[in-house]
């Protein structure tokens, strides 16, 4: 499905959002239908907003409408147009987007106001996962592999990048193989089109995988390998050591060292209605016992996973829950304070250089790399990602 017949098949939801604000249960109050993009079916983002949704049916009567994209910019795209409310998003349409790089660096893109309402942190892993028939037990054994490069999905293909950047590898030392989106990449491993790719080793693709003739690996990625993580770091700040216990073959009994961050995260735009998404974050953090064991991975929703002082500020909405319930302290308040500041200053620069620059896209996305490091240097922040 590309990005126009996402946003056409919305239309009539968009339609339907604002008509009936009901109150329900503990004193909840929600539109009978809500709408989050999401990833492909067969995720583990998709299965989990799923099961969230049968939870809010239960407990509210909302109805909750899951839309599958096949990667960052169409989940992105229809809620930037309103047509959906919320997105269960990976970090490219939390954090690249809101860093305006890669494909969110076009003239059609640019920085994006985006704010968080919850993350899962679960005992699982975002990173490379194989084929078992490939021999690539760790990460370095990606030298020579055929690795997956999801078109239009930036996230995924700089999660890969920071990884390879782990054991000193690049995609020149690797086989690069394109796909259209992250379903058709793993049914390309399925069917030895590749060997490895990024995911979350909770995603049913891992399931079918394990069950097939090649069989499934999960490349370690050792805790101890201080320069590896400086490496992996300097590309990708979101990660964090994981020793991942869920997924095929994977238990508390025998867990996989390997690397993660928050999946999926749950956005929507700095200007979503603060009422709404308060009684969103409510709404999926009070019914968390009605769907924590209703997909892979769903207990990571829990209100002790989230991580307040991540690298994307959590919208107002969010924040007043939080404050209501006391989980909320001045050293989560400020920096939030300062992740605000730094999405303004991407603002500021993106709208300079607009006003003054005609040139093709390609000259702009040059000129966009170097105004943009230029702006958060001058204000003292990190770069971090400073060419695309």
């Amino acid at each position: 499905m590309d990005s126009r017949k996402l946003v056409n098949g919305m239309a009539a939801l968009g339609l339907a959002f604002g008509l009936t604000a009901a109150a329900y249960g503990n004193d909840v109050k929600l539109p009978t239908t809500i709408a989050w993009s999401a990833y492909d079916v067969g995720s583990a983002g998709y299965n989990q907003a799923v099961a969230i949704g049968n939870a809010l049916k239960n407990k509210y009567g909302v109805n909750l409408r899951v839309l599958p994209g096949k990667n960052d910019v169409s989940r992105n795209l229809v809620l930037r147009e309103k047509k959906v409310q919320f997105s269960a998003t990976g970090v490219g349409g939390a954090y690249l987007a809101q860093e305006g790089v890669f494909e969110f660096g076009a003239k059609a893109w640019g920085p994006q106001p985006v704010r968080l309402l919850l993350l899962n942190q679960a005992e699982q892993y975002l990173a490379v996962a194989a084929a078992g028939d490939a021999g690539i037990k760790t990460i370095a054994d990606l030298k020579g592999k055929r690795i997956t490069w999801i078109v239009g999905a930036p996230a995924l293909n700089q999660n890969i990048t920071a990884l390879l950047a782990f054991s000193g590898l690049t995609w020149d030392d690797v086989q690069k193989v394109e796909f259209g989106g992250y379903g058709a990449a793993w049914e390309g491993i399925l069917n030895n089109q590749a060997d490895a790719g990024f995911t979350s080793s909770v995603a049913g693709h891992l399931y079918k995988l394990e069950n097939s003739p090649r069989g499934l690996s999960h490349p370690i990625v050792p805790h101890d390998d201080e320069e590896g993580w400086r490496r992996l770091r300097a590309r990708a700040p979101y990660f964090v050591p994981v020793m991942a216990t869920e997924g095929p073959g994977l238990s508390k009994d025998n867990p996989v060292e390997s690397a993660g961050y928050p999946y999926p995260i749950l956005i929507a735009y700095q200007d979503q209605d603060e009422e709404l998404v308060y009684n969103m974050t409510r709404a999926v953090v009070e019914s968390y016992d009605l769907y924590k064991d209703g997909a892979p991975g769903a207990a990571g929703w829990g209100l002790d996973r989230q991580v307040f002082a991540w690298v994307v500020p959590w919208h107002e909405g969010a924040i007043r829950y939080f404050k209501e319930i006391g989980v909320w302290t001045a050293e989560h308040q400020a920096h939030n304070d300062r992740l605000v500041q730094r999405q303004e200053v991407l603002a500021k620069a993106w709208q300079a250089l607009v006003a003054q620059h005609d040139g093709d896209d390609e000259s702009f996305v040059k000129a966009w790399m170097q105004a943009r490091a230029k702006a958060l240097q001058e204000a003292g922040m990190e770069v971090v990602i400073d060419a695309w």
